[in-house]
């Protein structure tokens, strides 16, 4: 036997058998509750985990023999990354998992801002049937911004290929990655250009409320705003500011400051977000389809086995 894994979150099975094949023992609990796996984690080499609880410090001091995480999505932010690597613990994600679903939900909220159908399909509903009021436009000629050009990043611009616009993307550690889909730029060419901003950064110390008022007021077009990456990195005020002025003429965010309710429904700008017209709102579900709920397991069972 490799070791014991524990599983606290809801994985697709494909993990938890890649892994016995591989020769672990896998505790499939995903019930358990953060109280529970503190209790238990010590008999553990390797924990598996979604979004459920933070694996921090607490956690790793009680788990001696831990030698990796699992963690079934794309970003690291629910791990203490520093303190892992200080301890010698590996870290294993799955963006190549939901790559594809997180490209065509930022597809599909674009196409939905710019066609305005969120709000048409409301009025229609109500009553109203306004076809100037609900004229959009087309992507065809526009440029779109890309910030972060990893795995997610370049799914977007491969999704955007048979749209007719011009893909610019900028990333801050990464050149010489222009290619069919995408010319790399500076980052003053992204304000300069784009018609369409979107995000695919990791959330971090330097990316954290990054999107704020003057980060906005450098753009010298008016443009539409996808974020499908954290909600954090973004300060939701100056989005909203800049929608009440027009410097944004439309917003897709599948991510927040502040997520789930009730606390989502505390937030001071809570109110003013759900009413406007000009955003459409997800729940988290960029990354998550039926598909990727496999593809992510199989993704972390193919790097487990390398570990």
């Amino acid at each position: 036997m490799k070791g014991k894994i524990l599983i606290v979150d809801d994985l697709h099975p494909a993990f938890k058998e890649r892994a016995e094949q591989l020769g672990y023992e896998v505790d499939d609990l995903p019930k358990i509750t953060r109280a529970e796996t503190l209790a238990a984690i010590a008999g553990y080499d390797g924990i598996a985990v979604r979004t459920k609880f933070r694996i921090d410090k607490e956690l790793m001091d009680a788990a001696p023999g831990l030698q990796f995480v699992a963690r079934a999505g794309a970003g690291l932010d629910n791990i203490d990354e520093d303190y892992a690597n200080e301890k010698g613990i590996l870290l294993i994600n799955a963006p190549e998992g939901n790559r594809d679903a997180l490209g065509e939900h930022a597809v599909a909220l674009l196409l939905s801002l710019i066609n305005n159908l969120r709000r048409a399909d409301t009025e229609i509903r109500n009553g109203t049937w306004d076809r100037e009021g609900n004229r959009g436009w087309e992507l065809k000629g526009k440029t779109v911004g890309i910030i972060g050009y990893g795995f997610m990043g370049s799914s977007f611009a491969q999704k955007l290929s048979g749209f007719g616009v011009r893909v610019i993307a900028y990333d801050k550690y990464k050149t010489g990655f222009s290619d069919a889909y995408v010319q790399e730029c500076s980052m003053e060419e992204i304000v300069k250009h784009s018609d369409v901003l979107s995000l695919h950064i990791p959330l971090t110390a330097e990316t954290r409320q990054m999107v704020d008022e003057e980060y906005l007021y450098h753009f010298k077009k008016k443009i539409f705003f996808i974020n499908t990456a954290r909600g954090e990195i973004v300060n939701t005020k100056a989005v909203l500011g800049a929608l009440s002025s027009g410097r944004i003429m439309g917003a897709g965010l599948d991510v927040l400051e502040a997520e789930k309710f009730p606390n989502l429904a505390e937030q001071s700008w809570y109110e003013e977000l759900k009413t406007s017209a000009k955003v459409i709102l997800t729940p988290h579900i960029g990354g998550w389809t039926f598909d990727s709920y496999r593809k992510i397991s199989e993704v972390l069972a193919d790097k487990l086995e390398r570990l």
